[in-house]
């Protein structure tokens, strides 16, 4: 039937949000037999180990304690404001020496930052590069632009499938003449790899020997930066930016929301990285009219307390967070050993907030997924996997978790 009042030329299925769909679930499950009982390893945000969501408080205190016309008022620019836009670039390059012109707009949350990218490379029917395992908004933020998807596969072994990234990339060139692909990383969601310096090299040497057929851009993914295991040598990997040619531009998406567990204040940045102003410039240009002809300006108090926490407040916040990145880092051992012990498959896990189930059969994934469902073990199917948030399971949980999922799989074989 004609839709006659709406854009014709465009995906029209309802959105089908599978993580919240199964966070209603678990939810239901919790009230209904109490939490106790439920395993609910649904949730993307960061809980404490009584179940109670993280609100730092060198965040939120700075926020409460921030004049109340400052959280009234407009931002000072569709773009950010000048000390946020400022303070988000110092803040996602930190020690590393980026010798590229850069510039950085102002978006809600980082999501605002990979959609807006998308929107403003990608013509209509050209193709975005993902990861095969990968957050879904990628491919819904594609399908709004009218923009295709295709995929490379993330592993080859237990490392970057730089071979795979290369033959998608070749083959993406060779369509349309340009190529835009995410790489999410550090902290991947939803499989916790972390590139090596070394794959990151071999990423940008590609880009340049590619560039010689057509723009390359890719879009960096560092919602989860502030998570690593280490945090001092996080940006390493940013010295490789360094070689790209001028042919070749990067943009950082970068999650304030993650980084302050102020998921519901929706503050981002897109950091702009290329070797010529003029080229930084055209982008950010598209990006300042993209923002005033959808979100208008981002919160002016949560630019605001970004900026204070970062500065005035660094050693506290950072002391505050790494309490919980160590907690995180005990729940995750404790899942990976006892996943080692009894054969549990799992994507190459480094760092993050998720480990990922390997489960390559789609048949077999839809069954053991209900199966765990039906014992009160509450998770998100993603592609070829199971995604297990250890953000929000506390250390006991964690403890024999693996153990019982494999015993539903095995069951299921």
């Amino acid at each position: 039937m004609m839709k006659k009042f709406i854009r014709q030329n465009i995906d029209h299925q309802p959105i089908v949000d599978n993580v919240f769909k199964i966070v209603s679930l678990a939810n239901d499950a919790i009230a209904e037999k109490g939490k106790d009982k439920i395993v609910n390893a649904t949730i993307g945000s960061l809980y404490d180990e009584d179940g109670n969501l993280v609100a730092l408080d060198t965040v939120f205190n700075t926020y409460n304690s921030l004049d109340n016309r400052t959280k009234a008022k407009y931002a000072s620019s569709f773009s950010g404001n000048p000390n946020f836009r400022q303070q988000v670039y110092n803040w996602v390059v930190q020690d590393t020496k980026l010798d590229l012109c850069h510039s950085v707009i102002g978006t809600p949350g980082g999501s605002g930052a990979v959609s807006s990218t998308i929107l403003n490379v990608l013509d209509e029917g050209q193709t975005l590069i993902i990861p095969h395992i990968a957050w879904g908004n990628y491919k819904s933020m594609a399908t709004i632009a009218n923009c295709k998807v295709q995929a490379y596969q993330m592993f080859d072994g237990d490392a970057f499938n730089i071979t795979s990234f290369k033959e998608t990339c070749r083959e993406v060139m060779a369509r349309q003449g340009k190529v835009l692909a995410i790489i999410n990383d550090p902290c991947h969601n939803p499989t916790g790899y972390s590139m090596t310096v070394e794959e990151w090299d071999q990423v940008i040497d590609f880009c340049n020997e590619l560039s010689n057929e057509g723009p390359v851009i890719i879009l960096d993914d560092i919602a989860y930066i502030d998570y690593s295991y280490n945090l001092e040598r996080s940006r390493d990997y940013m010295n490789a930016f360094n070689r790209m040619n001028d042919q070749v531009m990067i943009v950082v998406a970068f999650s304030c929301s993650k980084t302050l567990t102020s998921y519901g204040l929706r503050c981002g940045g897109a950091v702009i990285l290329a070797r010529n102003q003029e080229d930084v410039r055209a982008l950010e240009i598209l990006m300042e009219k993209h923002a005033r002809a959808s979100w208008s300006n981002i919160p002016n108090a949560a630019m605001e307390n970004f900026v204070k926490v970062t500065t005035e407040h660094k050693d506290e916040f950072n002391a505050e967070k790494a309490k919980y990145v160590d907690l995180l880092r005990q729940r995750c051992e404790v899942f990976k050993k006892e996943a080692d012990e009894c054969g549990l498959a799992y994507y190459p896990y480094k760092e993050g907030f998720f480990v990922t189930l390997k489960v390559e059969d789609d048949d077999l994934l839809t069954r053991f997924h209900e199966a765990m469902i039906a014992q009160d073990i509450y998770t998100i199917k993603v592609n070829k996997g199971i995604r297990v948030a250890l953000c929000s399971l506390s250390i006991e949980k964690c403890q024999g978790l693996a153990f019982k999922m494999k015993e539903i799989l095995d069951s299921l074989k």
